[in-house]
């Protein structure tokens, strides 16, 4: 044998089976870089139709964690498959640079900082973290404009945001009044509803009684309240029921209560106290309008129907706090109640309470003190733990309070049904997300938009001599202008008088140091960047972020876009799941998490298009689970990925695409590339639907076991042994080519790094990623060619399990090459079935094939071919020593070996 080695087309290539992405990748990455990849992809898409995927800020503190890699190489997939499938896609990629974790950072590192050193130091910051993302965003692969992103700290931007602040207020959105709001006592500022997470904390759950002012058979009654905030029993005003529900007015031992009948059982229960008579049953809507003694400050509540008095727990009597809750305040508006608050910033009782002792202790601190008192004066009734899933600020991680402070607020209510009409004319992908923007947006209160921080952009609010707000448009048109020219620094470099001259308002004008909502920031990037950007176009095609957007970016967006435009910023809405660990926890920045998370650890471990199969891999609308097991199967994936690049490569060799027909195709030919047509087909319609698992499931089917487990295994004996001009040979190398050529080009959004190094290796021209996606030839698909390798698959299994391998296991056969097979089919097929047998002796892999006729199903048996052996191709066939030239190869072999140059 070893004479006749150099005489066959053995496979060759220097495409490196070992992928060294951890080595290779970087040096990829600056080519693409110093070539100008991506500037040349928009160039040569100059007069494609335009696509835009609009990037939504990171916050910039941290490295990229896994969630945001998801985040950013889901969107990479977007623009690069958008690219080839025809489109020109910019991407340009921001970032959000504002806010309260990197205020928090800075005056946590060093305490007591005037506001400009604040800033100075939190911009630092910003840049830094800008710069260190950046760099690994490029690592994954990600292509864009790198060079310009768009970040929310320059000046431009900042001069967008109030300008566009300026627009809700010509259009009569914005308003201050005095509310309860979302505050963080532990930094001190207002909270957005996306910046609230809840964590599990104990509180005491107490019923109260407010010795009511009735008479009859109300005379000498008390009301019963059940709250779980003590704290707030200082700014009570009213006490709210169900005007439908009936409540029993009851002697329980000595003492006269109103309780709900429905809670009546729970409050016996939860207090000791046995009812022993009733004096009277009275509805809701009676009550109201009496008044109750507050348990231990001068004043009276008053009893009030509402309707989110419910059943569930408590005695059907909510305890009314406006200043403290929501629901509270929107009661107290419409019964003309006042608005207390006797909490300060930090979250402190203050003077306002009532009860001096209580002055300046916090208030989860001052519950168990609450308590007692309660106790000591006789009007508490029961005290219990109570358990539950309270809100906390993300950043400093205290709990939340609602607290009552003049803020400035959007008026929900005037967009909410054209931003609900917007989210119809959206699409959500999945579909569920529509209904759960919906949901919050349906429920959403006034936005609250300023905010209690130095590092933001200024609320550009002034204040005449007897503190009204100046809302004028004009006034922040001039602000907007200054801060474009000398950024929002300006703001709190000078002074009140030096403001007030340049914006053409009286001298005792004044200012505060409030910033906006950082939500405002981010939301309006659809007018700072798609209508700035002339590469970009205002609405974008695609929104994509996490699932926790559809309170956050998603719809802050909305809200801004519908004040200032009349409709949605985004013609579709994609939305991906959380990261989670295998146990199933949510892995962010913040979160407290052992393992690696840092998506480099990753990338630097396995490399950057290991992760990006990974993300290709997964159903990405559900919670994406990861770690260092998932990595591992992930990496033999990819394995089987280039091992089949590797493979058609090699047998590529010497062979210049688009040289050979497919006249000498066989049915197996034609059947592969029939089925590259319907793999082209699917991706191509994957891709345009953003499912990119489906992309992946398409190919690694294709590339595992069409191609490597048939097509390679089964045309191997003609490429390595036919004459390398043989037309059947020629042909299975063309075809071999249209698969590469379209794995490649359809892999490339997903291994970046991997398709373009496999292109270059195949001495194509350029990048791939300035490719086209191939298209489907409806030619050369073929259902019949397809349903015919079907029918000789059924075949194969029973050659293959009745005949080969147990003649393997007996040591009948060391290979299937020394078997001659007989098998029996229903004789109906036997002429069909011989037409083609030498294809199908080729498709077995076996050197000789018997057809019989026979009853009943397809059964197989195994002989050791009679015929010698070719010591070229290892077949055993008759035709070997046809030849006396070549006694020991077969008619085929021998023929082969004469037509080298200078034969053998």
């Amino acid at each position: 044998m070893s004479s006749y080695k150099n005489t066959l087309n053995l496979p060759k290539t220097d495409f490196p089976m070992k992928a060294g992405l951890i080595e290779r990748e970087p040096k990829m990455l600056a080519r693409w870089e110093d070539e100008g990849l991506y500037e040349k992809i928009q160039r040569s898409r100059a007069d494609a139709p335009l696509f835009v995927l609009h990037d939504g800020p990171p916050f910039a503190n941290g490295d990229v964690h896994m969630g945001t890699a998801l985040n950013k190489v889901l969107k990479d997939f977007i623009v690069k498959s958008r690219t080839m499938l025809g489109f020109r896609a910019p991407y340009v990629p921001g970032w959000d640079c504002h806010g309260l974790p990197i205020e928090f950072k800075v005056v946590k590192e060093s305490a007591g900082l005037p506001p400009v050193e604040i800033r100075k130091r939190s911009e630092a910051y910003a840049r830094k973290f800008v710069d260190i993302q950046k760099a690994q965003f490029r690592r994954l692969g990600v292509l864009g404009d790198w060079e310009n992103p768009y970040l929310t700290l320059d000046p431009g931007y900042e001069a967008d945001i109030l300008r566009a602040f300026g627009r809700f207020v010509e259009n009569g959105l914005v308003y201050q009044s005095k509310k309860p709001v979302l505050w963080s006592t532990g930094a001190q500022t207002a909270l957005a509803e996306a910046e609230v997470e809840y964590a599990v904390r104990t509180d005491p759950a107490i019923y109260v009684k407010f010795l009511l002012n009735g008479g009859g058979a109300l005379a000498d009654a008390s009301m019963v309240i059940w709250t779980t905030t003590p704290w707030t029993l200082p700014a009570n005003v009213a006490i709210a029921v169900d005007p439908r529900a009936e409540y029993v007015v009851g002697d329980f031992g000595g003492s006269k209560y109103v309780i709900a009948r429905a809670l009546l059982e729970a409050f016996c229960a939860a207090t000791g106290l046995a009812l022993t008579s009733e004096a009277a049953v009275v509805k809701g809507e009676e009550l109201a309008g009496l008044e109750a003694r507050h348990p231990f400050l001068p004043r009276m509540s008053r009893v009030i129907t509402a309707g989110f008095v419910t059943m569930e727990t408590g005695t059907g009597q909510v305890h009314i706090a406006p200043g403290h809750g929501k629901d509270d305040y929107i009661a107290g508006q419409q019964n003309g109640l006042p608005v207390l608050s006797p909490v300060d910033d930090h979250g402190k009782l203050t003077e306002d309470c009532g009860v001096p002792e209580w002055v300046g202790k916090y208030v989860f601190a001052a519950n168990k003190e609450i308590v007692e008192f309660l106790r000591e004066r006789g009007v508490l009734l029961g005290v219990s733990d109570y358990t539950h899933d309270y809100p906390h600020c993300w950043r400093s991680k205290t709990p939340v309070v609602f607290r009552a402070v003049e803020q400035f607020f959007i008026r929900v209510d005037d967009l909410r049904e054209p931003a609900l009409e917007a989210i119809a004319e959206t699409a959500w992908h999945p579909s569920w997300g529509r209904n759960r923007i919906s949901g919050t947006v349906e429920s959403r209160p006034d936005w609250c938009i300023s905010r209690q921080r130095t590092w933001g952009v200024p609320l550009p609010v002034f204040f005449d001599a007897e503190g009204t707000p100046v809302l004028d448009p004009a006034v922040i048109a001039k602000v907007a202008d200054l801060v474009g020219e000398h950024g929002t620094n300006l703001w709190f470099d000078r002074d009140d008088a030096w403001w007030a001259d340049a914006v053409g308002l009286p001298a005792n004008t004044t200012r505060r140091n409030d910033t906006l909502d950082v939500w405002i920031d981010s939301g309006v990037s659809h007018e700072a960047v798609l209508r700035r950007r002339p590469e970009l176009a205002f609405p974008a095609d695609v929104y994509l972020e996490a699932t926790d957007q559809h309170r956050g970016w998603f719809q802050s967006s909305l809200m801004t876009s519908v004040g200032l435009n009349g409709c949605a910023p985004y013609r579709t809405v994609i939305t991906h799941g959380f990261v989670v660990d295998r146990d199933g926890k949510k892995i962010s920045k913040s979160a407290e998490y052992k393992k690696p998370t840092n998506a480099q650890h990753f990338v630097d471990q396995y490399g950057a298009d290991i992760l990006r199969l990974w993300v290709s891999s997964v159903q990405y609308t559900d919670e994406v689970p990861f770690g260092e097991e998932v990595f591992k199967q992930v990496a033999e994936r990819y394995r089987g990925f280039r091992n089949v690049l590797r493979i058609l490569l090699a047998n590529l060799d010497g062979f210049t695409p688009g040289t050979a027909g497919l006249d000498g195709a066989t049915t197996i030919d034609r059947w592969m590339l029939s089925r590259l047509q319907d793999v082209i087909a699917r991706c191509r319609a994957a891709y345009e639907s953003y499912d990119f698992r489906a992309v992946f499931e398409a190919l690694n089917q294709f590339c595992t076991v069409d191609i490597s487990a048939l097509y390679v295994d089964i045309t191997k004996d003609r490429l390595y042994c036919d004459a390398t001009d043989s037309p059947r040979c020629r042909a299975t190398q063309a075809v071999m080519s249209a698969c590469f050529d379209a794995i490649v080009r359809l892999l490339a959004p997903i291994l970046a790094f991997t398709a373009d190094e496999a292109w270059g290796y195949a001495g194509r021209p350029g990048s791939v990623h300035r490719e086209h996606f191939p298209t489907p030839d409806p030619g050369l698909r073929s259902p019949e060619v397809e349903q015919q390798v079907e029918d000789w698959l059924k075949l194969r299994a029973p050659v293959y399990q009745q005949a080969i391998e147990p003649a393997r296991q007996a040591k009948t056969i060391a290979k299937s090459l020394e078997a001659s097979v007989t098998l029996e089919v229903p004789g109906d097929q036997v002429a069909g079935f011989e037409a083609v047998r030498a294809e199908l002796e080729e498709f077995f892999i076996v050197s000789e094939l018997r057809l019989v006729a026979a009853e009943g199903g397809v059964t197989a048996r195994l002989e050791r071919c009679g015929s010698a052996g070719c010591a070229r191709c290892w077949r055993y066939l008759p035709s070997v020593g046809a030849d006396p030239a070549h006694p020991d190869l077969c008619d085929r072999c021998a023929g082969a070996v004469a037509g080298l140059p200078g034969g053998l």
